[in-house]
């Protein structure tokens, strides 16, 4: 390899990628390592080129690269399996590396020592000596192109351990055989070529690996789970604040956080309180950003114009939401002065409650086709249990043998319309996931796997769009029980376990009706 010539342009090597001015159209190094070594298949970078012992120059740098980081002096086979990327450099880098550092003779001959540094050089090279530039970019792994024959590493010690969790891990939460199968050969695809302690992104398992969400549990054990989805909340609570002026947007998103996760002296309030609370003023707080720009310059008279045009519940909801955020923000000291103090709330204004008619519930029966269903209108029309708590329901809440049913920490007796649906559905249940280890007394097709109870939706899906709904059949019950042994607020606190004002509530309602000379003949009609 001869000379450079003064006016060459600069180019990328063929074989390691190293830009610089080059001799030919390899650089000095990779020359030299051709001309000892054979070509071949590259066992990291599957590139035909020269190759010792299965690995190419740009992959051993690599390793060692690795291994100096981990401590070692030398490349060995772990290093070289481990190499997934390579750090790009500039031709002859490594060269005038320790030209700089003095780690090596100049010359041709190896006799000749470096030249003093000039004055600043030893700060110079305090300051580069050692450093490893890494480029800011974003690799991802890509297991769309796994041969299974040609990649599959079944002795990586990672995936050993693996396989092993992934079969205590499915006995304990009853996978079936397919299931177990499914993940068995996403975890070859996953862990074959892993190393170290590495970290795989969720986002990565989404395009090319089945049962994502088994997989990422086993690997959420074995601690190689890197879990980078973005909480819905986030990107909820991003939308609905979107077109508030910064003030009031970071006052808000202060108070929705506060209410969300808690603090020193509160508790999380339910995800759906915490909706609801931003959806019902969302409004309010885009007309005040077109005028004010903090929340600070909201005044008594702009609360009252607000709620004075609402009725009912709507305005006793709205006020109380914007005591919650006023309030917030006076606790937190952003605000001198509370514009919803003084301002009465006012009892609730709750609607009359009627019966439902015979066809009603003769509707809600007929939409009652599986087994869980049935045993959900049970529930809920004896027993007027609401739909989340049938959904939270436990196994051990159920005694067949005496006959008892707990809901909601009260224990009742079993009619035999419920006992006959429990021992459908239990029955089913058996047949249908024989090894699931969830102890709710519900499951379904994606809960069976697991231990979480089932979702509100799959309970009342069904009755979508029926007068007679699950939650409807639990005011019903609880109504039909004050009318039938008259409106006592202490009878129905102490057989449904509702609260003084609850049972108040459906006492009145009853007396209502039982005031009306139609009731008397026939209250269903």
């Amino acid at each position: 390899m001869g000379g450079i010539s003064p006016g060459k342009p600069a180019a990328s090597c063929a074989e390691c990628f190293a830009w610089g001015v080059l001799p030919g159209h390899c650089c000095r190094a990779c020359y030299t390592f051709r001309n000892l070594h054979p070509s071949g298949r590259c066992a990291a970078c599957q590139r035909t080129v020269p190759i010792k012992e299965g690995y190419c120059r740009l992959c051993r740098l690599q390793a060692l690269a690795d291994a100096k980081d981990a401590g070692k002096t030398t490349v060995s086979e772990p290093f070289l399996r481990g190499v997934r990327h390579q750090q790009l450099f500039f031709a002859r880098m490594h060269r005038d590396h320790y030209r700089v550092i003095g780690r090596e003779r100049l010359g041709k001959n190896g006799t000749r020592g470096r030249r003093p540094p000039p004055m600043g050089a030893e700060l110079r090279d305090q300051v580069w000596a050692g450093v490893q530039l890494h480029l800011p970019l974003d690799l991802r792994r890509d297991y769309g192109r796994f041969d299974r024959r040609m990649d599959a590493d079944l002795a990586n010690p990672t995936l050993i351990r693996g396989r092993r969790v992934a079969q205590d891990f499915g006995e304990a939460h009853g996978w079936s055989r397919a299931l177990a199968a499914g993940v068995d050969r996403a975890l070859v695809v996953v862990l074959s070529c892993h190393t170290g302690d590495e970290k795989i992104r969720y986002s990565e398992l989404i395009s090319a690996v089945r049962h994502r969400g088994r997989v990422a549990d086993v690997l959420d054990r074995l601690g190689l789970l890197d879990d980078d989805r973005a909480p819905a909340f986030e990107a909820w609570l991003e939308r609905k604040l979107d077109g508030l002026t910064p003030g009031i947007r970071r006052e808000v998103e202060d108070w929705i956080r506060a209410l969300h996760d808690g603090g020193p002296r509160t508790r999380p309030r339910d995800p759906n309180t915490v909706w609801g609370y931003l959806n019902g003023i969302r409004p309010i707080l885009l007309g005040w950003s077109r005028h004010y720009n903090h929340l600070r310059e909201v005044t008594r008279d702009d609360v009252l114009a607000i709620v004075n045009a609402l009725q009912g519940n709507k305005r006793r909801h709205t006020l109380s939401v914007l005591r919650s955020l006023f309030g917030h923000c006076r606790k937190a000291g952003v605000i001198f002065l509370d514009p919803t103090a003084r301002i009465r709330v006012g009892p609730n204004n709750y609607g009359a409650i009627l019966p439902l008619g015979d066809h009603e519930i003769t509707e809600a029966v007929g939409a009652a086709t599986t087994p869980a269903t049935r045993l959900a209108v049970a529930l809920a029309a004896i027993h007027a249990a609401r739909s989340k708590d049938i959904g939270q329901s436990l196994l051990d809440d159920v005694d067949l043998g005496d006959r008892r049913l707990t809901i909601a920490g009260r224990s009742r007796p079993l009619d035999d319309l419920t006992y006959r649906a429990l021992t459908d559905w239990l029955s089913y249940r058996r047949t249908r996931w024989p090894n699931t280890a969830n102890p709710h007394l519900l499951v379904n097709r994606v809960t069976a796997v697991r231990t979480c109870p089932v979702g509100r939706v799959w309970i009342t899906r069904a009755f979508w769009g029926l007068a007679a709904t699950l939650d409807r059949l639990h005011v019903d019950r609880q109504l039909e029980e004050s009318l039938t042994h008259g409106p006592d607020p202490l009878h129905l606190a102490a057989v449904f376990g509702i609260s003084p004002g609850t049972a108040i509530r459906y006492a009145a309602a009853a007396r209502h009706l039982l005031e009306t000379p139609a009731e008397h003949h026939d209250l269903r009609s």
